[in-house]
């Protein structure tokens, strides 16, 4: 009784509180958005601005493909208005689906609308889910949000429009300025080599590793986790040190995501230089210059045109 009185008290000054955890909300409060992954916490926020809370499951350098979400994850989700995911099988078995299906919250995939590359590996085709490599990939993924963040919120769709709009201008910039980047590199230069193949729209957009139909070099597919398409053979271990030697690469790269073990192993036995390490599946940590899509993207070109220039 005491719990349906308490109850009726807060809601009526406006309030919501959680008996069992004793924490208030304030029933005006503004909308709650959870993303799986850094990037696509970042284009929301883009678009929120203040108007939305913006929260992300991954921690910065957290890995999509090998994850499992938590209980606290769960609660996150549960007092989401809310949630977003790349898709495409980047969060490994689905996790984000699960967890905003257990939840009964609705779900936006970032990547609807976007034409995936498709290759065949080990007589299976993968769709390459690390889309956002690519700037103009990068609007879609903001066009599918802002229209998901305008139907939950149309009061102040003016507002997320506008910002969408200097945001996808943003992202136009940034693609002229990758390739004037990439330019001082030769068209012969221009391998890259990471620890999984999550740079293939990359190397595609910017023509890397013409010898690999424009595809990333990796000892390892595009997930690091046991989904389709993960995994390391000896064939492609010899595969990536064979074609290192044959085009004379100049330095392969780590990833921050990626234990970096396998790719040091590689460079002595390829001899050959650690150009850097590169953001791949997660953004930096908060003040770092990854911390931002735009951050990342600039960062990971500028420790790629300095190692292969």
């Amino acid at each position: 009784m005491y719990k349906i009185w308490l109850t009726l008290f807060v809601v009526f000054f406006g309030f919501v509180i959680n008996l069992e955890t004793g924490i208030c909300k304030d029933s005006g409060s503004r909308p709650v958005l959870v993303s799986s992954t850094t990037q696509i916490a970042d284009f929301t926020a883009q678009i929120v601005g203040d108007r939305c809370i913006v929260k992300c499951i991954l921690a910065p350098g957290a890995d999509p493909h090998t994850y499992m979400p938590t209980p606290q994850d769960s609660m996150m989700v549960m007092e989401a208005d809310l949630t977003l995911q790349n898709g495409l099988y980047l969060e490994g078995k689905s996790w984000m689906t699960i967890l905003a299906k257990d939840a009964g919250k609705p779900l936006v995939t970032c990547t609807e609308g976007i034409q995936p590359l498709e290759f065949e590996q080990e007589g299976e085709k993968i769709l390459d889910p690390h889309a956002w490599f690519s700037p103009k990939n990068a609007a879609v993924y903001v066009n599918n949000i802002t229209r998901a963040v305008v139907r939950l919120d149309p009061d102040h769709s003016d507002e997320y429009i506008a910002r969408a709009k200097l945001y996808l201008e943003q992202l136009r910039v940034l693609d002229i300025w990758i390739k004037e980047q990439v330019n001082q590199i030769v068209p012969q230069k221009r391998i890259l080599v990471t620890s999984h193949d999550a740079f293939n729209y990359f190397c595609r957009e910017y023509r890397f590793n013409s010898q690999n139909n424009y595809l990333s070099l990796a000892p390892v597919g595009w997930s690091t986790g046991s989904e389709v398409g993960a995994g390391i053979t000896p064939q492609r271990l010899k595969n990536v040190i064979d074609s290192i030697r044959s085009y004379q690469a100049p330095a392969i790269f780590l990833e921050t995501s990626v234990n970096p073990k396998m790719i040091r192993e590689i460079a002595r036995e390829a001899g050959v230089a650690i150009g850097g390490q590169l953001y791949s599946d997660s953004m930096g940590a908060g003040g770092s210059a990854g911390a931002t899509y735009i951050g990342m993207m600039r960062e990971n070109v500028l420790v790629i045109v300095n190692a292969l220039k």
